[in-house]
Order: C-alpha cells, then sequence, then structure tokens
C-alpha cells in the first residue's frame, strides 16, 4: 500500500539531513510549494505500478517517487510566474511568487528541478537502472519534454493552432512527465521491453486525458473546484480541446483515452500478472462525469 506521507517525508529529510542549510528562506519557499495540496497522482502512479508487479515498496522507489514529485512542483512554480501565466492563486492559496516575491519564486522552482536528481541519485537500486531512470527524467522534463512543452505553448498564445499542434503541445507540456511513471515503473521492475512499451503507450493515453480533462475544467469550473483562476486559457487567447473541438469531442477523448490504458492494464494482467486493482482506481477518479 502506497503511503503518501512517505513521498513528503524524503523530500523533507533531502532538505534537512543532507548537511549545514544554506538558505532556510529557499527552503521555506521549497516546502511552501511542496506543502500546496497537490495529489501526488505522478509519484503514486509510480508506486502502484511497481507494486502492481508484486515489487515490495522500499526508500528507493519513494525517493524516486518523491524526486518526480519535485520536478512537478518545480513546473507549477514557474509557470504562475508573471512570465508564463501569470497567476495569483494555485490550489487554493497564494502562489509562490505572491507568498514571497518573484526571484525567490524563481529561485525555489531552479533548486527543485536540480534537487530531484540529486535526491534520485540517493535510490539504492542497480546502476544500469538508475542511469536510465536519469536519462529519462531529463528527457520528459527537459528541453525534449515539459519544458520544449511550455515553449511551444507560450509561442501559441493568440495564434489559431491546428489540432495536431495542440496534440504536440500538450504530449510534451503535460504528457511526457505523466508518461513518466509508467515507463520508469517497468524500468525499475526491470520488465521486458515489450511491457514497458505497453506502459509507455499506457502513459501517454493518461498524459493526453490529463490535459483534455485540464482543458475541459478551465472552461466548466469555478475557483473553488480548480484552485486557481479559471477561464485562463481563454483570457491568453491560447488553443485547447473545448475552442477546437466542443465540449462534448472533448469529453469523448478523455473517456477514449482513459478507456484504452485500462485496457493495456488489463491485457498486463493477463499475459504479466499485473495487479491493477489501485492503478483502475485512480484512473477512473480522472474522468469527467455529467
Amino acid at each position: 500500500m502506497v503511503d503518501v506521507r512517505r513521498i513528503d517525508q524524503e523530500i523533507r529529510d533531502f532538505y534537512y539531513k543532507r548537511g549545514t542549510i544554506v538558505s532556510e528562506e529557499l527552503i521555506d519557499a521549497i516546502l511552501y510549494s511542496i506543502d500546496g495540496g497537490g495529489k501526488r497522482i505522478r509519484p503514486i502512479l509510480l508506486l502502484q505500478i511497481v507494486e502492481g508487479f508484486g515489487v515490495e515498496l522500499q526508500q528507493a522507489h519513494y525517493q524516486v517517487a518523491a524526486a518526480l514529485e519535485m520536478i512537478h512542483t518545480g513546473s507549477l512554480i514557474h509557470d504562475d510566474l508573471p512570465a508564463m501565466d501569470n497567476d495569483d492563486y494555485r490550489r487554493g492559496r497564494l502562489t509562490n511568487h505572491k507568498k514571497f516575491d518573484e526571484a525567490t519564486a524563481i529561485l525555489a522552482g531552479d533548486s527543485l528541478f536540480l534537487d530531484a536528481f540529486g535526491l534520485l541519485s540517493l535510490a539504492d537500486l542497480p546502476n544500469q537502472v538508475l542511469l536510465d531512470l536519469v536519462q529519462l527524467m531529463s528527457l520528459a522534463s527537459g528541453t525534449f519534454g515539459m519544458v520544449g512543452g511550455q515553449m511551444l505553448d507560450m509561442l501559441g498564445e493568440g495564434k489559431k493552432l491546428e489540432i495536431f499542434d495542440l496534440i504536440n503541445i500538450h504530449s510534451n507540456k503535460t504528457g511526457r512527465l505523466l508518461t513518466f511513471p509508467f515507463h520508469a515503473a517497468g524500468i525499475i521492475t526491470q520488465q521486458p521491453s515489450s511491457v514497458v512499451s505497453s506502459l509507455w503507450q499506457a502513459g501517454m493515453l493518461i498524459g493526453h486525458a490529463f490535459q483534455v480533462r485540464d482543458d475541459i475544467l478551465d472552461v466548466t469550473a469555478d475557483f473553488d473546484e480548480l484552485g486557481k483562476t479559471p477561464q485562463k486559457d481563454l483570457a491568453a487567447e491560447k488553443a485547447t480541446y473545448p475552442s477546437l473541438l466542443g465540449l462534448e469531442e472533448s469529453k469523448f477523448i478523455v473517456q477514449d483515452s482513459l478507456n484504452k490504458a485500462v485496457a493495456i492494464f488489463k491485457e498486463l494482467e493477463e499475459h504479466n500478472g499485473f495487479k491493477g486493482q489501485d492503478v483502475y482506481q485512480l484512473i477512473e477518479s480522472l474522468r469527467i462525469n455529467g
């Protein structure tokens, strides 16, 4: 059973048990966003899939999961900055640059991006597994993944995009980091390449569904539901799935993508002994009702 508290504890231990603290103020800003009420979807998925292959969770697995959450949190801090999405609230609280200041928020995000690899390096895993995870995390989060996708997203503001442009933005900005836990779990449990490929496909489908879902909620949800300013994409004149395809078609894409991901896990259950009950529950929580 995944213990979410251990994810957070690994992050806190990294900052308070690694040696002399250089700046308490910086750590305060980092932990403000870490403790901001995130659902921990990415690290939980990673740990659930590792467990689903019959592997007992160890500290090393929680360290990999925590490193992933650090990357994600750093991206949110930077996304909220005035030069990016320029939002005052995240998860119902002031964003990092509003709670502290813009320079502190930039540095907190920088720290989380870099410190994630420091924490990952501590995981007691086989050397090749650890090397593969470092490479995978870099590709998922940097120029060839999340950061590259954010650049495409900014360049697309106020422009008329086609659906393939939007898919390219989302598959990198959001999809790659959401695919990481699936791919990484296959590497950690040393699955054959065919299984790792299936996990990667499931991750891409869920990453796609997650971003389309986010586009829908930006239009349909209010501040209390989102914890941040609604209709930000509309105000920024961003292309979204609802703006290009309409709400009903967008909802269908979410459902269809999640159904296809579930089908992949059913195949893994049948042929590879995977136990997917916890993963199914998390996938179901992503569905759009109504």
